[in-house]
């Protein structure tokens, strides 16, 4: 039966094991053959001695290509000079699938092929251990978020992704054919989870999201995953606490998880603290102008403030935030709002508040906006039977991610992306 890399660490001296993977690394010593085999789990040395390895095995040891995928079966011995302090001596060797030779991307740990090109070939490119641990990463940051707000008595829903129309107004939709109707992939679930919040209380999702900005950044995509929640009975403050104490739950379980990916990406972590500041405060703390948003720069320089912080944002101006932010005292003609965002590393990774469960202010702050009541009758009338004060937020998946792990571009947080110009693979 096949090991796992990782469990042959723990086998002893001259102990029988079968493996299988890719080759990783191979080098040629004349009368000594090396092979690094690679799983999901770790790498291991195959090491064959010309003069103590059959012919067969030791010669087909240089034949092999790079990713090509074998099993081996030998017998485990102690080496201070091997990686993990183990090696296998290989009595059987079996093939599986034989790569091809000249390989369209350099998939080494140091590898120098462009992000554009990677892309290409992802397929390829996640034989990488440094591209598998930003991935097992993000598979315990989606894990944890699900695992706190489930023991938090939180109901995971799955909202559409074919919605009527626009759910937040000006963001662009991108068109779908159905039937003989107009139809758009959803930019949110922000209309679904508040729906659910008033009738059953408290409402989680992790769902896929399109927006179809014209950007090129580094930050964004027009295809990702958001981790949203929605509650009832709550305001901007009681959903920014939600929000602090998920992240840093998520940072503590990545750190307890994956230690291995972290050492492998050279990412050091500590859980955040948490800073809440008025949008007037952070104002004067940056000396920007009132009413405008926040840059890029701005949100590093709050980070150089404010290191290994979670930085809370609260009571924006009403003109800043969507038509569904609650204004303050429910006066459609108040210059603040129940808005936030937060920021964390130098980026935002959040935005939310409390949501006009008012009809008629609702219909106030739509015209406000530029908007007609009439495209989002049904979101409205939702509101008409007993809606309780709520509020919510989103996170990025991969914003979060290239946050956590300090990644150049998004596309690396990302397993196939769909930019302005990528549709493949």
């Amino acid at each position: 039966m096949r090991s796992y890399i990782k469990e042959l660490f723990k086998k002893k001296e001259s102990e029988k094991v079968e493996v299988s993977g890719w080759v990783h690394e191979k080098r040629d010593l004349g009368k000594i053959r090396f092979l690094i085999l690679r799983d999901i789990t770790g790498i291991i040395q195959i090491t064959a001695l010309k003069d103590k390895t059959k012919e067969e095995i030791f010669e087909i040891m240089d034949k092999i290509p790079l990713e090509s995928v074998i099993s081996v079966k030998g017998s485990v011995k102690e080496s201070k000079q091997a990686p993990g302090g183990k090696e296998i001596f290989p009595e059987k060797i079996h093939t599986f699938a034989l790569s091809e030779e000249r390989l369209p991307i350099d998939v080494s740990e140091f590898s120098k092929t462009e992000l554009s090109k990677r892309l290409d070939y992802r397929f390829l490119d996640l034989h990488r251990r440094k591209i598998q641990a930003i991935f097992k990463i993000q598979s315990t940051i989606a894990t944890a978020f699900r695992e706190h707000f489930i023991k938090k008595g939180f109901i995971e829903i799955q909202p559409p992704s074919i919605i009527s129309s626009a759910s937040e107004g000006g963001t662009e939709l991108f068109p779908v054919k159905y039937f003989e109707k107009s139809a758009y992939l959803a930019q949110s679930p922000q209309l679904y989870k508040q729906m659910v919040a008033c009738s059953m209380e408290k409402a989680m999702t992790i769902t896929p999201v399109w927006r179809a900005e014209k950007h090129n950044t580094v930050r964004h995509l027009n295809e990702c995953r958001q981790m949203d929640i929605e509650m009832a009975f709550a305001g901007q403050f009681e959903v920014m606490k939600q929000l602090e104490e998920v992240v840093k739950y998520i940072v503590s379980e990545v750190m307890d998880k994956n230690k291995e990916e972290l050492d492998i990406l050279k990412v050091k972590l500590k859980v955040p603290e948490a800073k809440y500041l008025s949008y007037e405060e952070v104002v004067k703390l940056l000396k920007i102008k009132y009413g405008e948003d926040l840059s890029p720069e701005h949100e590093k320089l709050l980070n150089k403030k404010f290191p290994d912080t979670i930085v809370f944002i609260h009571s924006w101006p009403t003109s800043l935030k969507p038509f569904y932010i609650m204004p303050k005292n429910q006066d459609p003609e108040a210059e603040l709002s129940e808005g936030f965002d937060a920021d964390y590393k130098g980026m935002e990774i959040s935005s939310g508040g409390q949501r006009i469960h008012i009809p008629e202010l609702l219909e106030k702050m739509l015209k406000k906006k530029g908007l007609n009541p009439k495209n989002f009758k049904s979101y409205i009338d939702s509101f008409r039977f007993g809606a309780p004060k709520h509020g919510g937020w989103s996170i990025g998946l991969e914003r979060f991610t290239q946050v956590l792990l300090g990644l150049n571009n998004i596309r690396e947080a990302c397993l196939f992306p769909r930019d302005r110009n990528r549709l493949i693979p």
